[in-house]
């Protein structure tokens, strides 16, 4: 069952078209990726879910209802962490968080305890003296302390070190365990790679690959580490065979995933002492799309 569905979603700023029939569905306790390099629409897309815009065309739901008009009603079961966070700074960031909890109508004294102490917050100081990564982790806190049925995570471990950002990953993954949906907008792949179902792929304010990571991976190449006793001999020429590259005895190459067997079986002939290869990694595919499109920014 869909919990968020955008269907052909489209903000426009004028001339300007911030977004174009972006289409995407997350579905009850799945962790969906949205990915793309700052400015690429994510935020924008993020801001129509909330109901903070309001879509120039399309449909965005969430739990069947819609976005922008019932945005009161569905605020009830979401949690949303945006990338800076803002909060009073005369407020401690304990104050903060029992705010945000009791705003979403929920209580548990003991769950936002043992994410303090997970996220080795100190909830007694004033936000005003929090660095960002603090700040951060005053929202995530907020977020996870309470009984959401969808998260909203926009750059959500911006400012935390690699501890803290493995500590969030937890989170998550608890959170899909308890049946939760969550939407994880990031530009770090390695954090997509190992939280998420299914990702999107947002370039220009355009989807331009969705799917499971596996599905994704047939797009692109695996990589190919080759040692033989025998010399390899005209193996650029081999179909579904890329990127050739010799160091000392080693070969490095790329092939493509639908010739991987035809290329194993013409290796043979040549005494295979050792092969390694890797599936392609979701930067592979990222950077695919952005290479020749001015890089990513």
């Amino acid at each position: 069952m869909g919990v968020l569905k955008v269907t052909n979603l489209t903000k426009k700023y004028g001339n300007f078209t911030a977004l174009s029939k972006v289409n995407f569905e997350v579905k009850k306790g799945e962790v969906y990726g949205f990915i793309g390099p700052n400015g690429a629409g994510k935020t924008t897309a993020i801001r129509v879910l909330l109901g903070i815009l309001k879509a120039t065309e399309g449909s965005a739901t969430i739990f069947g209802k819609d976005a922008w008009n019932d945005a009161v009603e569905i605020h009830k079961n979401i949690a949303y962490v945006p990338g800076d966070v803002n909060l009073w700074p005369n407020l401690t960031g304990g104050e903060v968080i029992d705010l945000f909890v009791r705003l979403r109508g929920t209580n548990n004294i003991n769950r936002r305890e043992e994410l303090i102490k997970k996220f080795d917050l100190d909830p007694t100081k004033k936000c005003r003296t929090y660095s960002k990564g603090n700040r951060q982790k005053v929202a995530l806190i907020a977020a996870f302390a309470s009984d959401a049925d969808l998260y909203i995570l926009d750059e959500p471990t911006s400012g935390l070190d690699p501890l803290m950002e493995r500590k969030f990953q937890e989170c998550v993954m608890k959170a899909k365990k308890a049946g939760k949906s969550i939407l994880l907008s990031s530009h770090i792949l390695s954090e997509v790679e190992k939280l998420c179902d299914k990702v999107s792929i947002i370039k220009e304010g355009q989807i331009i690959e969705s799917g499971t990571l596996s599905e994704l991976r047939h797009l692109t190449r695996i990589n190919i580490e080759l040692e033989t006793k025998k010399t390899v001999l005209n193996l650029e020429g081999v179909k579904g065979v890329h990127d050739l590259v010799k160091k000392d005895n080693v070969i490095y190459f790329q092939v493509d995933s639908e010739n991987l067997g035809e290329v194993i079986k013409y290796l043979g002939q040549f005494d295979v002492v050792r092969l390694k290869s890797a599936p392609p990694t979701l930067e592979d595919l990222f950077m695919r799309h952005y290479e020749g499109a001015g890089g990513v920014n």
